[in-house]
């Protein structure tokens, strides 16, 4: 850790982390090699979350990860994070074994992870801050991001003050102020209604383009998945493994509402549904199961 601290935009005094170490550029941006991970469940049995997990991810991709409800998509995200460690197998980062939190990788959840006592100003600056950069330059960069993501108007705004789109843009901003080599989103737009989820889907792609940043993106929505990525990954029911990985071959740049409508989305949608449809009913008869 630097032994120089900085101070954050609420007044706290903390440590910024030690800086990453140059990696290997050629290595892919993350790889999970036979990975898995169980958890202790309150009454004391092992629960497998994921299995022998073999998953890799270019530098520059956009990869969606679609299954059923409960398999496994979010751990996945846990574990190349550095949140969670493997109970078997290797989680690496840029061709190095994952060791604790990255500072190259972004994560943003499912819920608005905003500090709801701060402005939005605050709440984009507090990244870098961290980070150890200096408060005007933190504060330039911030500005630039919200000028990205149309908020410049709300910087002294609270969050509890914005719609659910405009939180989801400050999280964005958030994220993307700090330069991630990697960005995991976990359902980010799930809460959002269609139109807005739409708009924000565009954004994304929008913020992300020309950024060199690989994305692993979480969904429920197949057409969400197809819409957005490079390659779509099915995971297999409970306990979750990859079945199979589909290549998107529709061209960049997108907008979402209009690449729905291409016949050739429509025969991905179709050739995707039919593995992960197989793996749905399993959770759902599962289900059924365990009520009767």
């Amino acid at each position: 850790m630097s032994s120089d601290p900085s101070s954050d935009p609420s007044g706290a005094r903390q440590s910024a982390p030690q800086s990453a170490p140059s990696r290997d550029t050629s290595s892919p941006a993350i790889e999970l090699r036979g990975a898995g991970k169980a958890f202790r469940t309150p009454s004391g049995a092992l629960h497998t979350a994921v299995r022998d997990l073999d998953l890799t991810v270019g530098r520059g991709e956009f990869v969606a990860v679609v299954g059923p409800t409960g398999c496994g998509k979010s751990t996945t995200l846990t574990l190349v994070s550095g949140l969670e460690e493997p109970t078997e197998g290797e989680v690496l980062v840029a061709g190095e074994a994952v060791r604790g939190i990255n500072p190259d990788v972004g994560f943003v959840f499912q819920q608005d992870a905003v500090f709801p006592w701060r402005t939005v100003l605050s709440n984009v600056m507090a990244g870098p801050r961290f980070r150890g950069v200096a408060r005007a330059e933190a504060r330039e960069r911030a500005r630039d991001w919200l000028a990205r993501v149309g908020l410049t108007a709300f910087a002294d705004r609270y969050p509890h003050q914005l719609s659910g789109g405009q939180r989801k843009r400050v999280a964005l901003a958030a994220t993307f102020v700090n330069d991630p080599d990697i960005l995991l989103m976990d359902e980010p737009f799930s809460a959002l209604d269609v139109q807005t989820r739409a708009l924000m889907s565009d954004e994304l792609l929008d913020l992300w383009a020309g950024t060199g940043s690989s994305v692993v993106f979480v969904t429920h929505d197949l057409e969400e998945s197809i819409a957005l990525a490079d390659k779509v990954v099915v995971m297999t029911a409970g306990p979750a493994t990859v079945k199979e990985v589909f290549t998107i071959d529709l061209p960049r740049p997108r907008k979402v509402e209009e690449v729905r409508l291409q016949p050739r989305f429509v025969e991905i949608y179709r050739e995707i549904w039919s593995s992960l449809g197989e793996e749905v009913r399993i959770t759902r008869e599962r289900g059924a199961g365990h009520a009767a």
